[in-house]
């Protein structure tokens, strides 16, 4: 039976959780996930293994894969979307933002810098004197548990 090389184009399905079970995103066409719409592409995707569609740690557990086989990998948060840093969590004074500018704890924004810079931020807390911003990606600091299947190399 064939299996999977460096270079070769895959088709996959995956489920993706954080360690305490939470399903971040599948392609698994069941009820678990995909019942709801909320957090999965249900259905198979297709990548080139090697050319970083995907985590690469993930991408290099299809090496060697045969169609039908089925994986686990953990991949560390230094190699998903990285380690959360206290540093990217910032307080803005209202007096500084735009005065219609009325966000709710847990609002996800788009910020623009003086040199026309976009940062995405989630806001962590409001005051009648400033914002606090969090920088960070929602998943920093995550560990990620795929459970990866080979449905066919293309």
């Amino acid at each position: 039976m064939a299996q999977a090389k460096k270079g070769d184009r895959v088709r996959i399905n995956f489920t993706g959780k954080l360690e305490d079970g939470t399903i971040i995103d599948s392609t698994f066409n069941d009820e678990e996930c995909c019942g709801d719409g909320d957090c999965c592409e249900c259905g198979p995707v297709e990548l080139v293994i090697g050319e970083e569609e995907f985590f690469p740690m993930l991408e290099n557990t299809l090496i060697g894969m045969s169609p039908g086989e089925t994986k686990n990998v953990t991949i560390p948060s230094e190699e998903a979307f990285g380690n959360y840093d206290e540093e990217a969590v910032f307080e803005v004074k209202r007096s500084l933002l735009p005065s219609d500018m009325n966000p709710d704890v847990g609002d996800d924004l788009i910020l623009t810098g003086e040199d026309d810079e976009e940062m995405e931020v989630t806001v962590l807390e409001v005051t009648e004197e400033s914002i606090t911003f969090d920088a960070n990606h929602p998943l920093a600091g995550e560990d990620l548990m795929y459970e990866i299947e080979l449905v066919e190399i293309l």
